[in-house]
């Protein structure tokens, strides 16, 4: 259980493995680069920090995750939360708070919490993560605009204020640079997808401000110099009355670090067929978020995107996270001190970008055609994220989808669905519905729900079908025991929609109730599965299922 994946994986590590996952290591290093010193400024410390971060966070990361490929570093999601640390406690104060969240991941992998944070709530997630994305978006519009202000409120509502003010003080240079930079980014990709856009546009913009002497705010005339060294550890000051103030930032941290990672693993899995271990991935991350502060690094967690990058570049084990993290530190070593002359601009292109990624957009349109409960706690979330802060977000967020979930259960007809699951009680073997009684023809598999398909239950059955190494050509979803379905239910029935049009599966729903299918309709689910794959009882379902089953084997003799 407690066996970091590289070394499960030793084994399976040939020449070609090998030489693919290096490859693919050094690219993903590559587009680290900017990112990690983006993330470190950005989160209100120097740049250097956030390059430490990805070579001490991503090096261990690989080492002893749960994760074939990874790719660990400083995350946007981060940024609000160490931004504010920094204000509040300084470089100290956050060092602190990143080691006691580096505990508290440990902690939580040793008691096996890893598939616990699976049961979050999708729209909780979803919301909070839209939120990060507008803040960052907003923390980047001064560097982005050149504009002149001298000190800027910690605030969303304080900071569009001060933009709005100060717009006669635009800086048409600074924007030039920052619209270079934001097109190279967005159309690179149609010319190459090996090298990153933001690679490409740091050395277009660097290169024209230097050479038409543009008076535009680069690294050095903001930060000076950035060292081109990994510093000594150091433990930092402490005592009993820091710590006392700094258990809730630090479990913010920890919280978030463990759903961004998890999440990524979640992805990733999908992404090549693989299954990680959850808890041995909160163990690795909470050793990376207790060594990173130690060199001056700040808060690691799994990156989606460069995990992302890993993967379609050839990566299958972590032995490409270590190669990223080396690759790192060899830039950072030989073309550290030139990374200073880097236009601010620059570098808020890429964060705007990063928050777009981020936003979800499309995800949190779908979402807002969820039962009108979700849709409450996506938009509290979303607003106490931008507004507020992210702890008050998750903590409401959370509280608001379980009373609205007990609102819902109490509100549902199908009281007795509900007392038998309560109650824990056996199989009626007397049901004249039981499948047991039914002859299913080979080729068909049925499945059956009981219970409301709330976000626990559907992690649960998301796992189930993951079991299925060779999919059926016609699987039978039976729902007559489901009174109610929530957002991430929903979710999950969309994604197998999808999985199984890609595997050729067809999908029939067997007893689907009126509200339920109602609420599947809203949400677009009916349209791609087909009116005639909903049926009422589980004998048309077979029917159907055998209808299926005879124009596929004819089409196959033609």
């Amino acid at each position: 259980m407690f066996k970091p994946k590289l070394f499960v994986l030793l084994p399976e590590l040939d020449r070609e493995r090998l030489l693919k996952d290096i490859t693919a290591g050094i690219l993903v290093g590559i587009v680290a680069l900017p990112l990690a010193i983006a993330f470190g400024i950005a989160s209100g410390v120097s740049p250097e920090k956030g390059l430490i971060t990805a070579v001490i966070g991503g090096f261990i990361v690989s080492l002893l995750g749960g994760s074939r490929v990874q790719i660990g570093g400083p995350t946007g999601a981060f940024i609000i939360i160490v931004y504010g640390i920094v204000q509040q406690y300084g470089i100290n104060g956050l060092m602190l708070a990143t080691i006691m969240a580096g505990v508290i991941l440990i902690i939580m992998g040793i008691a096996q919490f890893g598939s616990l944070i699976k049961f979050i709530p999708y729209p909780v997630i979803v919301g909070f993560t839209s939120g990060i994305a507008v803040i960052i978006f907003s923390t980047q519009v001064k560097d982005f605009l050149g504009l002149d202000i001298e000190n800027l409120p910690g605030d969303f509502i304080g900071k569009w204020g001060q933009y709005l003010s100060h717009l006669g003080t635009l800086h048409m240079p600074t924007l030039a640079i920052g619209f270079t930079a934001l097109f190279i980014i967005i159309f690179w990709p149609k010319v190459s997808r090996k090298i990153p856009g933001s690679v490409i546009a740091i050395l277009v913009t660097t290169a024209m401000v230097q050479l038409l002497h543009l008076d535009v705010a680069t690294i050095e005339t903001r930060f000076g110099e950035i060292p081109s060294t990994i510093p000594a550890p150091s433990i930092p000051e402490f005592d009993l009355s820091t710590i006392q103030n700094l258990i809730m930032p630090a479990t913010t941290i920890a919280i978030l670090a463990a759903i961004e990672a998890l999440l990524s693993a979640v992805v990733s899995d999908g992404m090549i067929g693989g299954r990680h271990k959850s808890n041995m991935e909160l163990i690795a991350q909470g050793a990376a978020n207790i060594a990173s502060p130690l060199f001056g690094g700040i808060p690691v967690t799994g990156a989606i995107a460069r995990t992302a990058t890993n993967v379609k570049n050839g990566g299958r084990t972590p032995l490409s996270g270590i190669v990223h993290a080396i690759t790192l530190l060899c830039i950072m070593l030989i073309f550290g001190s030139w990374a200073k002359l880097i236009p601010m601009s620059t570098l808020a292109a890429i964060l705007i970008v990063v928050a777009w990624n981020m936003s979800e957009y499309h995800v949190f349109r779908q979402l807002l055609k969820s039962p009108r409960g979700d849709v409450i706690v996506l938009l509290t979330t979303f607003g106490l994220t931008v507004i507020f802060d992210l702890t008050i977000a998750i903590e409401v967020g959370l509280l608001l989808t379980v009373v609205l979930f007990m609102q819902h259960m109490a509100g549902i007809a199908n009281v007795e669905i509900i007392t038998r699951e309560l109650k824990d009680r056996e199989e009626d073997s007397n049901d004249p519905n039981a499948i047991a009684n039914r002859d299913v023809p080979d080729g068909v598999e049925v499945y059956e729900i009981n219970g409301p398909f709330f976000f626990g239950a559907a992690s649960k059955f998301k796992e189930s079908m993951r079991i299925v190494e060779n999919p059926p050509p016609v699987r039978i979803l039976r729902m007559r025991n489901v009174p109610v379905i929530d957002a991430t239910g929903l979710n999950m029935l969309k994604e197998m929609v999808a999985d199984s049009s890609r595997t050729g599966t067809k999908l029939i729903l067997s007893g689907v109730n009126p509200e339920t299918l109602s609420t599947m309709r809203q949400y677009g689910i009916i349209e791609e599965i087909g009116q005639e794959n909903i049926v009422d009882h589980i004998d048309s379902a077979l029917d159907r299922a055998k209808q299926l089953l005879d124009n596929s084997l004819s089409a196959q003799k033609k």
